[in-house]
């Protein structure tokens, strides 16, 4: 087959479309004949030499991928060849075949075609671990999403908005804050020229976010601290704005407020496939009723992988960037 691979680490002419050996499906795992995969941030990382594949999974980069089944591994049960199915993966995404783990398939929901399947594991999974199962947003309280023109921000507005929460995000141009309310945001925050801490305070007269989904880590970890809520809750999944920082835990304790920081590709199998039965169960109703909705800036070809990672690093799109196989 073909695939993406990194011969060297660097920037986006790094990523070489060549042959590689044909992946198996092991014990428990089925192989999927890609249609479609998608471009996330730690692609980009894994491309530069920052985020190295965890043990085990395969070298080339892609965390999600949609397609059919071409052949089950030995156990697997529920599925079937020819099956339509999207997969959270570990890596190998950016490839003509890939070996996945059973637990971790979906089958594509209604009203969506192949290809747009993909841009939905990644994205679902996160929001749903880290919004719901993690910081337990309820309905009435108020969610500030960072980045709310991505893939992650536009999935968790429309998530937070079907069970009935109230939802701010931050963006960096009018256009990608028109894009967030027309997916349901409440309170719209440029954060180029407001600060995002008074904005939100001024909309929610005083009280804060209860839950903040955050993507940039260090350079935001104390105003976020300040825009939490009394017993707030504060979900980290993204470190573009650094690693380290300083964290006011007098500030924490004071609202009685929780940090927490997530990733799910170095996941152990069971606790990813905990998570995409949960989505199953949850959100793929809300996908197939037509409440919630993949949002895609475009579709690449596969071997052109660079161009699309230009994308996503120049910040330009809205939603997700896909990657589709060569017919």
């Amino acid at each position: 087959m073909y695939a993406i691979t990194i011969p060297e680490p660097g920037g986006p002419e790094a990523l070489v479309w060549d042959e590689v050996p044909d992946p198996v499906a092991g014990p428990g795992e089925v192989l999927v004949e890609v249609v479609a995969g998608a471009v996330n941030r730690a692609d980009i990382l894994q491309r530069q030499g920052f985020y190295d594949p965890p043990p085990g999974a395969s070298p080339h980069p892609g965390l999600e991928c949609s397609g059919r089944i071409a052949a089950l591994g030995e156990g697997v049960s529920g599925w079937a060849v020819g099956d339509e199915v999207c997969a959270l993966l570990a890596g190998g995404g950016y490839a003509e075949k890939v070996a996945v783990p059973a637990g971790q398939l979906l089958p594509v929901p209604q009203g969506l075609t192949v290809d747009q399947a993909a841009a939905l594991p990644e994205v679902v999974c996160t929001v749903w671990s880290n919004v719901f199962m993690v910081a337990h947003l309820r309905p009435g309280e108020t969610l500030l999403v960072h980045g709310g023109s991505s893939g992650i921000g536009t999935m968790a507005i429309q998530l937070a908005k079907a069970v009935g929460a109230r939802v701010a995000v931050t963006a960096g141009t009018t256009e990608k804050l028109e894009r967030c309310a027309e997916l349901g945001a409440d309170i719209l925050i440029n954060y180029r020229e407001q600060d995002f801490v008074a904005e939100l305070k001024k909309a929610t007269d005083g009280a804060g976010a209860d839950v903040i989904l955050d993507n940039m880590g260090a350079k935001y970890l104390d105003r976020n601290v300040q825009a939490l809520a009394v017993n707030g809750r504060l979900a980290i999944i993204g470190m573009q704005g650094g690693a380290k920082g300083e964290l006011n835990i007098g500030a924490l304790l004071g609202k009685r407020a929780a940090v927490s920081a997530t990733s799910l590709r170095a996941r152990p199998q069971e606790e990813k496939a905990a998570i995409v039965a949960a989505v199953r169960e949850h959100v793929w109703p809300l996908v197939a009723g037509g409440r919630v909705r993949p949002v895609i800036d475009r579709e690449i070809p596969m071997p052109d992988a660079a161009t699309a990672h230009r994308v996503v690093e120049e910040s330009g799109h809205i939603g997700k960037v896909l990657l589709v196989t060569p017919n």
